[in-house]
């Protein structure tokens, strides 16, 4: 199964993705909002995994354009910005979940179970 990661921290990316393949997930990179909208239409992932907070485009920008394009596409915000206010905008633009940073292994694995499933 085939996770993409947006995020502009490499060092956020790298460790996401020890964690993902460890569990046997795909993992294709993203380091901002646009190289994810393209990487969402080439690649049609299961599940993305967005930092909000991005250069070129937002990541609620980014899941607003993913989800306008693919009503079913599932993504989970992942960000440091735990305030109230982002994380309404990031459900209003379509994300399924909000992780905040720093966060706890388990928490990932259990936001993408959810949206993964049997």
């Amino acid at each position: 199964m085939k996770i993409l990661i947006a995020d502009d921290a490499a060092f956020m990316r790298m460790r996401l993705r020890k964690l993902l393949e460890a569990e046997q997930f795909e993992v294709i990179e993203a380091a901002d909002g646009q190289q994810a909208v393209a990487m969402y239409q080439e690649q049609h992932p299961a599940i993305v995994l967005m930092d909000i907070t991005m250069p070129e485009m937002d990541g609620v920008t980014a899941c607003q354009t993913i989800c306008q394009a693919d009503p079913n596409a599932k993504v989970v915000m992942v960000s440091a910005l735990g305030q109230q206010a982002m994380i309404v905008s990031a459900m209003q633009a379509g994300a399924k979940d909000f992780v905040v940073k720093p966060y706890e292994p388990q928490r990932i694995l259990q936001a993408v179970g959810k949206w993964t499933g049997p």
